[in-house]
């Protein structure tokens, strides 16, 4: 028995049954920044409470087995408490673990909503018609799953699609179903204006960023410098008369954000600070985890596996992603918005590895008791 698991199963379900008081207090209601607070800490922890409080029944009903067994009346009724005793005990080591990757190794970006951002890499024209249709299959899972979704910013291209492009989706833990997305994702199949009907290979790069509000990130408004000039469309369109596009730059770090959407520079200015925010918290927690040496997931997009993390070929209908060696055969499914069987199978993997990470920390500390 894991004995901080136990402990912070009960500090968990303490606190979790206050907030069930609390809600059931009428004032709350007059107070609707509180309520709200408490309502969305209340729902984080209903999961998580629901298990401590199995996980505490558990432990307790296999002390009461092991103390019944000395005074037992017969062999029977003594092999009886050991077989409750033992059944418990699979129980506890079972949600021992899965309380522990809910509460300790659980993702802190989980909860948070994200910005989206997509690239088009290689493949010229392709790659970012490439990018549009990343764009719209994101937006039409968070359509299916009930997201809200925005588009932030943007750079068309002349062919169509984009240079670039970015979208916040808020709900109920999106970071949590997105942020396997992260990485490159190639297509290969016969662009329109290929003549001659031959397969081309394109990239297009998707970065996923927990949307950061002001109290997750410190920044210093003398650090980010903001230059403004006039939005232009493809091929240098005039689409707005006025100088309403923000460029900021923070000067530390060197991290450019350009927002062009809006006709108000105001509104501008506040997208691209949102989305600078995002940035520098993603590149925190990056650094973080490099010094933590737990850059399994966030690899994925990276150097470890550089060349893609998803393919799309399109004249076999065949998507494969490679991290878990998941393949559908429902390409216009999955471009229509169709992502469980992937998110579930990359969740599902990450929670293997955190379980294997765990049972390792445990053996090598020689924790438990």
């Amino acid at each position: 028995m894991d004995r901080q698991v136990v402990k912070l199963a009960e500090e968990t379900l303490a606190r979790y049954r206050e907030l069930n008081d609390e809600l059931s207090e009428p004032d709350i209601y007059s107070d609707q920044k509180r309520y709200a607070e408490v309502a969305r800490e209340h729902a984080r922890l209903k999961r998580g409470a629901d298990m401590c409080e199995t996980l505490l029944s558990s432990i307790q009903e296999e002390k009461e087995a092991r103390e019944l067994m000395p005074s037992a009346d017969s062999t029977e009724e003594r092999e009886f408490y050991a077989a409750e005793a033992e059944a418990a005990e699979e129980r506890v080591t079972d949600l021992t673990e899965r309380v522990r990757l809910e509460l300790i190794d659980r993702d802190p970006n989980d909860d948070k909503d994200i910005i989206l951002e997509i690239r088009a890499g290689t493949g010229g024209d392709e790659a970012a018609i490439w990018a549009g249709e990343l764009y719209e299959m994101y937006v039409r899972y968070a359509e299916r799953l009930g997201f809200k979704h925005r588009m932030l910013s943007s750079s068309e291209a002349e062919s169509g699609g984009f240079k670039e492009v970015s979208v916040e989706i808020s709900g109920d833990g999106a970071y949590s179903v997105y942020k396997h997305e992260g990485g490159p994702h190639r297509v290969q199949r016969v662009p329109k204006t290929e003549s001659q009907g031959r397969i081309h290979t394109s990239t297009a790069t998707v970065a996923v960023l927990p949307a950061a509000e002001s109290v997750d990130v410190a920044l210093n408004q003398s650090d980010v410098e903001m230059d403004t000039y006039r939005s232009s469309g493809p091929g240098g369109q005039s689409v707005n008369t006025t100088d309403s596009a923000v460029r900021l730059t923070h000067k530390p770090t060197g991290v450019v954000v350009t927002c062009q959407n809006e006709k108000s520079q105001l509104q501008n200015k506040e997208q691209a600070m949102r989305i600078l925010r995002s940035r520098l918290l993603e590149r925190e927690q990056a650094e973080q985890r490099e010094k933590e040496g737990e850059l399994r997931q966030a690899q994925a997009g990276t150097a470890e596996r550089s060349s893609k993390v998803r393919t799309y070929n399109f004249p076999q209908g065949r998507i494969t992603d490679h991290r878990v060696n998941v393949t559908s055969h429902n390409l216009e499914a999955t471009l229509g918005g169709d992502l469980e069987d992937f998110t579930r199978a990359l969740a599902a993997q990450e929670r293997s590895e955190k379980l294997s990470t765990g049972d390792e920390t445990h053996q090598g500390n020689g924790a438990g008791a």
